[in-house]
């Protein structure tokens, strides 16, 4: 199992190198991510969007661009369409976000011609490591689905999945979060956390220990399971962590990366291959770091 992200750095140098397209890359931070993933061994880039602003900022933080190939296309929905139509002919293994909006790239993906398209559910599953937790800690949904159902739950933990076998984990210990411990018919977080560890005990979701409901102490801390007398073989030690709605997902992530000194990794799973979609206000380590995710995440397509 990969534990942190010194291991998920140096196994993506050995799985490596592999080619990312970049949607937009007049973007300091993503160009300095690039560049140090590339001076890592892990990736070859492509470079997609204006390329005066581009050499300007490359100049600017002494990047070396002849590294990269660098393709002139100003228009951000070109841009991006681009950088994702040589995915979906096999000529990179993973697209990321530039400077461009979220929408624009997420509409080259699902493109019907060029796209990644799979008829799976999109979803952002972020990957955390945490001073004070064990091991690397996986959350879904933070960034894409608002207010999933039942359905687009287990389409999630699915796509989670990917991830975690990305991360070398043979059977991924799947939490589901809620704010109580308890199946409460007036809270249907609670209701869904049960039909989904039943759908797994019948095979509907496989590949992974599905338990529930968890309010989050329970599913991170054996001690607090412990006191709350929960017996179950993912509570205290949760792989992949999911959350019942977006704001519960993005308040846990903004909570972990700004509070509690993660580090961290995002990006988008349920396309035919990873896209990499970080925040503005991520660090250039966030960014290397899902570089390093997206490359592992290829070696297992």
């Amino acid at each position: 199992m990969i534990r942190s992200f010194d291991d998920v750095l140096r196994i993506a140098r050995e799985r490596g190198p592999k080619k990312i397209s970049v949607a937009c890359a007049q973007d300091a931070d993503v160009l300095k991510a690039v560049d140090h993933a590339y001076s890592k061994g892990i990736i070859e880039a492509v470079l997609f969007g204006d390329k005066e602003k581009i050499e300007s900022i490359a100049k600017e933080e002494s990047i070396d661009l002849s590294k990269f190939e660098v393709i002139d296309i100003q228009d951000p929905a070109e841009a991006s369409l681009k950088a994702v139509q040589m995915v979906s002919e096999g000529k990179a293994h993973s697209v990321m976000k530039g400077l461009v909006d979220t929408a624009i790239i997420l509409k080259a993906v699902l493109n019907k011609e060029v796209g990644l398209r799979t008829g799976n559910v999109l979803s952002h599953v972020a990957v955390f490591d945490i001073p004070t937790y064990h091991k690397l800690l996986m959350v879904s949904d933070a960034a894409m689905i608002i207010a999933p159902d039942l359905e687009t739950k287990k389409q999630i933990i699915e796509n989670s999945l990917m991830v975690s076998r990305a991360l070398d984990i043979e059977e991924a210990k799947v939490g589901i979060i809620t704010a109580k411990e308890k199946v409460n018919p007036k809270m249907p977080a609670t209701v869904d956390a049960q039909a989904l560890v039943e759908m797994n005990l019948k095979g509907e979701i496989k590949g992974c220990i599905v338990g529930g409901p968890f309010a989050l102490d329970n599913a991170v801390s054996k001690e607090a399971a412990k006191i709350k007398g929960i017996d179950h073989p993912v509570a205290g030690d949760v792989d992949i962590a999911i959350c019942p709605t977006i704001e519960a997902g993005n308040v846990l992530y903004k909570a972990l990366s700004f509070l509690c000194n993660a580090q961290s990794a995002g990006i988008i799973v349920g396309a035919a291959a990873p896209v990499i979609l970080t925040s503005r206000a991520d660090s250039e380590e966030a960014k290397l770091n899902s570089i390093a995710l997206s490359v592992l995440m290829a070696a297992k397509l």
